[in-house]
């Protein structure tokens, strides 16, 4: 393995310890409002410590024995073996000041930039980060907990971020470059990436990684960790189970996906399922699921296959249920007639900021399909389709809760009826910063009542309003 290499992989990071924050104190409403009439300040980024200077003199040496081709073809664990054992000599060689501890994490960071995602790696492996989001070489931040911070990790240059973001692109059959800028990606445990490129992203290169979360999460879960309460747990399960056509709506990060999986959990394994994505992320735990992925275009323009070529090719594949990870375009109307059309029980994400505007997105989205049809009868297609909106949102405090469960009830005149079952009334905060509030039944009976008893579970339902 090693010898002179031929070509070089990008130099290493320059930040080489990634201690974990100490947590903020938690912020009163009054120490927003102060805090807002300040002067923002810029914090540069820390200067190279002992060990990362250390880190470089052994990077430089260590590639002049290396053979690249070789090494990248080894085992990690051996490679890394190797590497250590290498490490070793050229400490004693240049006379270096680290400890056997230091030269097996310099060794783990080398071999991440190596073959892996650099700085990326050890922020992956932290199962307390939600999400990455790279700006550019010198900037990192993450989601801890639902808030935002700056991560103590860098890139060297926007070459680096870059062949970073190729590697993750290219394992998935995909590219970004300056002519195709823009690439929606997944690493191997599932984690949904996004690369947008120069010249489009002035900082340089920006990698937002949403990471898979290994902990399944379910709708009992969710009730114990406060993000819905125990009634709109049993309510959500029951609409699952009576195969209602439901749309779940909230703002970016706010825990769609998570929350479609959760309600994912209440198809009888005796369906068979498609689901339709641009990046597949979505975990369903039944036996016949068939999961399907968008294809951009080539190098030639050629080759696209759309999120409404395979809605359309779905309906040719005898599907139980359809569920769409994202809605966003000219494919709500495939899924609308879906829905209207004997597939009882699919499911869809958007973007909206509450039910009503669910609604509104979705006729403008069908819009999009380029079928030109007057709003009455968008309306009409909607309302006849769509059962529930389950609204999500990620607040303040950084938990995300379910605020609105709104059942579509039909049409009166030009306007689509809805219904609130519950909805989530904001009450206060206590002195950790902790939003206090409280699940509220409007008291209305479902109007999905009778499809609740062909399964068995009106009374059930009837008891929790």
């Amino acid at each position: 393995m090693f010898g002179r290499g031929q070509s070089q992989p990008p130099a290493p990071t320059e930040t080489v310890s990634a201690p974990a924050p100490a947590e903020a104190p938690a912020q009163t409403a009054a120490d927003r409002l102060a805090g807002a009439f300040e002067e923002p300040s810029e914090t540069p980024p820390p200067p190279l410590n002992p060990l990362a200077q250390t880190k470089m003199v052994i990077y430089d040496r260590l590639m002049e024995q290396i053979d690249l081709p070789t090494a990248s073809r080894m085992p990690q664990d051996e490679l890394r073996r190797q590497i250590i054992d290498v490490i070793g000599e050229i400490v004693m060689e240049k006379k270096l000041a680290i400890n056997h501890t230091e030269q097996q994490f310099l060794a783990t960071q080398i071999v991440d930039d190596m073959i892996g995602l650099g700085p990326l790696e050890p922020l992956l492996k932290d199962e307390l980060i939600t999400d990455i989001m790279v700006n550019g070489p010198e900037q990192i931040y993450i989601e801890r907990k639902g808030k935002l911070e700056l991560a103590d990790a860098r890139f060297r240059d926007n070459d680096h971020v870059m062949n970073v973001a190729q590697r993750i692109v290219t394992a998935v059959g995909r590219r970004v470059d300056e002519s195709s800028p823009i690439c929606d990606a997944r690493l191997k445990d599932g984690s949904r990436v996004n690369v947008i490129a120069t010249p489009l992203s002035l900082k340089g290169c920006s990698i937002s990684i949403r990471k898979f979360s290994k902990k399944k999460i379910t709708l009992d879960i969710m009730a114990k960790q406060k993000n819905i309460s125990d009634e709109v747990c049993k309510l959500l399960k029951i609409a699952g189970a009576c195969r209602l056509n439901l749309i779940i709506s909230g703002g970016t990060g706010s825990g769609k996906t998570t929350l479609l999986n959760a309600m994912s959990r209440m198809i009888d394994h005796g369906e068979r399922v498609v689901t339709i994505e641009d990046a597949a992320e979505l975990q369903l735990q039944q036996p016949h699921v068939v999961p399907l992925e968008t294809r951009p275009k080539n190098l030639e323009g050629d080759g696209e296959i759309t999120m409404r070529d395979l809605v359309k090719n779905a309906l040719r594949m005898r599907p139980d249920r359809i569920i769409l990870g994202e809605v966003r375009g000219g494919e709500a109307m495939d899924l609308l007639q879906a829905m209207n059309t004997g597939h009882d029980g699919s499911m869809g994400t958007l973007h909206a900021n509450n039910p009503r505007e669910a609604l509104t997105r979705l006729e403008n989205m069908v819009n999009m399909s380029g079928m030109k049809l007057p709003s009455h009868a968008i309306r009409h297609q909607i309302s006849s389709a769509v059962q529930l909106i389950v609204q999500i949102q990620r607040m303040r405090d950084g938990i995300r809760r379910i605020t609105h469960v709104t059942e579509v009830l039909g049409m009166e005149g030009e306007v689509i009826i809805t219904q609130d079952l519950y909805t989530y009334v904001f009450q206060g905060e206590d002195e950790h910063g902790k939003l206090i509030g409280e699940f509220k039944s409007s008291g209305l009976r479902p109007n999905f009542t009778k499809q609740a008893a062909y399964f068995g579970l009106d009374k059930a339902l009837l008891e929790l309003v």
